[in-house]
């Protein structure tokens, strides 16, 4: 059985705080406001593995009301959802995420983030895709309040042989 999932995330500016997406600390004049480390990649991504796997979203497994997920972070929380498609019997076979946000530049770190996502999900860093574009300087994006971020997956049911 194959399965998809789409994960979307978007969090605003926050000048106190330090930019982590995919795991990777960016340098950067401001981060993103949020209650665990605000990564939107990695949350993207978690919801569109829970939510192939059928088991709801990110807001579900970990609530920004809980102080235990106070800014935890992402790469913890990647490890919990893959823990929960595991215990359902299932395998990722892909992740493709988009970064939308009109600065700072990603591309010098997308190989960073895959190594990280590959060592969290624990699967081959050539089923991981990460682009990045920009908003056309349209929205609350193009006017560099915030960054958002989608990801799809496939899931396979483990079959045994």
């Amino acid at each position: 059985m194959i399965r998809a999932g789409i994960g979307y995330d978007v969090h605003s500016f926050s000048k106190d705080r330090r930019l982590i997406i995919g795991g990777v600390e960016i340098p950067f004049g401001m981060g993103l406001s949020g209650h665990s480390d605000a990564d939107v990649l990695l949350h993207a991504i978690c919801d569109a593995l829970l939510g192939a796997a059928g088991e709801g979203d990110i807001g579900r497994h970990f609530p920004n009301t809980d102080p235990a997920y106070k800014d935890i972070s992402s790469l913890e929380l990647l490890k919990r959802c893959v823990k929960t498609i595991d215990e359902k019997g299932y395998s990722i076979v892909n992740i493709d995420s988009v970064i939308i946000a009109e600065a700072p530049k990603f591309s010098p770190y997308v190989d960073k983030m895959i190594d990280k996502i590959s060592d969290a999900a624990k699967i081959s860093k050539g089923a991981i895709n990460i682009k990045a574009t920009t908003n056309e300087k349209m929205g609350f994006i193009g006017k560099g309040e915030g960054i958002a971020a989608y990801s799809v997956c496939i899931l396979q049911k483990i079959t045994a042989l």
